[in-house]
């Protein structure tokens, strides 16, 4: 165990002994060189650590994610501590620890050295470290909160107006998203962001919130709409709040071409094929993040093969929904096949209709089971017959070739 390990393992026990603690991420795995590129890696991508209060008194419980799998397990304190101490710098290159007082950021660089930041607090500790605790927002209700104030969510006072609670939620439930995936993204200088169809741009003032406000970061926020008079708004509501960093523009999905690399591209709701256009300009400039929540799926819909399924073929809703489940399944196998590690997960959609489905892709930093993802995406883009989709389209000749079967 190195010295540095040691110094973020001690970070960690002071801050339980003086009641600081708020949460713990290890991220970033280090590879192992021994094990061969085609051979199957069932280590965790990342650990999560909690308080938890059990009969057995006060635990840490770590949630241990492997692929879409993730697993608990609780150990006192003190075994916690020894346990952080032996994977990071060593199976982990990242330590997140939120406390009350600072975020503290610990990078293990090769040769054995690490580099620790710290950034003002971005988390409030829950009133109880219960398995049962009420949810806490990274936005509280009750504080009051200059964006949500100006989009009519909260009023001056801080309270989340009722008709409104659908949109905090949701607002909420999104700034969770990115907060966990803010490990993924470069530590240092401006974070580059695209945002497609933004409309009236609530999740993006929040984006701009969570990583100014919360994470004291630089930010380069481009929101793009092809409506005149909502860019017009939220170009007034963002100068109106002094969001440096924020710009909006009139433009669309094909038309964007950033002047510099983009760190996380967001499609929030785009119609129909308005997501694979979106999705083929992120995979274009090598986003490290895409956040992608479809929506109005109607393109495969009537490509269906007749053979497949007919009892739920005959039916116009359950054809619509078993197609929409297809084509987002496809869409998270094609960011696979492309070099991402990719989730879907249950998102709330903004104006009160059922929920809705985030795409959540983070580019890996090796490479992945692609021929297991090929043989998966084509046995299910089989079920649309020989046809062109839009997905294929806008991901280009390279991923055309690499998913066509061979003659």
């Amino acid at each position: 165990m190195s010295n540095s390990a040691a110094e973020f393992g001690q970070l960690l026990r002071e801050s339980l002994r003086d009641g600081t603690f708020i949460h713990l991420v290890l991220s970033r795995p280090v590879q192992d060189p021994e094990r061969s590129a085609g051979e199957s890696d069932l280590s965790p991508t990342k650990i999560s650590v909690r308080a938890v209060e059990l009969k057995a008194g006060p635990q840490l419980q770590f949630a241990e994610q492997t692929g879409s799998q993730e697993r608990h397990r609780n150990l006192d304190y003190e075994s916690g501590c020894v346990e952080v101490e032996s994977l990071f710098a060593v199976t982990f290159r990242h330590g997140h620890l939120f406390t009350t007082t600072a975020d503290l950021m610990a990078k293990a660089k090769s040769g054995g050295k690490v580099r620790l930041s710290r950034s003002k607090p971005s988390r409030t500790k829950p009133d109880e470290a219960t398995h049962n605790r009420t949810k806490q927002y990274l936005i509280p209700d009750g504080e009051p909160c200059a964006f949500l104030t100006e989009i009519g969510v909260m009023t001056a006072e801080g309270k989340v107006r009722n008709s409104k609670y659908d949109k905090f939620r949701q607002i909420n439930r999104f700034l969770e998203f990115v907060d966990d995936i803010l490990p993924e993204l470069p530590a240092d200088g401006p974070l580059r962001i695209v945002d497609f169809g933004c409309g009236k741009s609530y999740l993006t003032f929040a984006l701009h919130w969570l990583l100014t406000e919360r994470h004291d970061r630089e930010v380069d926020i481009r929101g793009l709409d092809l409506k005149a008079d909502v860019i017009r708004d939220c170009t007034r509501i963002a100068s109106q709040l002094g969001c440096r960093g924020l710009s909006f523009e009139i433009g669309s999905i094909e038309s964007c071409e950033p002047t510099s690399d983009v760190d996380m591209t967001v499609s929030l709701h785009a119609c129909d094929t308005a997501t694979d256009a979106a999705l083929g300009k992120a995979v274009e400039w090598n986003s490290k993040v895409i956040l992608a929540v479809p929506c109005c799926q109607h393109e495969l819909s009537q490509r269906l093969v007749p053979e497949l399924l007919p009892p739920i073929q005959r039916h116009g809703i359950l054809r619509e929904r078993f197609a929409s489940l297809t084509t987002d399944s496809l869409r998270a196998l094609a960011l696979e096949i492309l070099g991402y590690k990719t989730q879907i997960v249950e998102f709330i959609d903004m104006d009160h209709t059922a929920k809705n489905l985030l795409i959540r892709a983070v580019r890996r930093t090796a490479p992945g089971d692609t021929p297991a993802a090929v043989s998966e995406y084509q046995t299910l883009r089989a079920s649309f017959g020989p046809v062109q989709i839009a997905l294929e389209e806008s991901l280009g000749e390279h991923f055309k070739a690499a998913v066509t079967p061979p003659p």
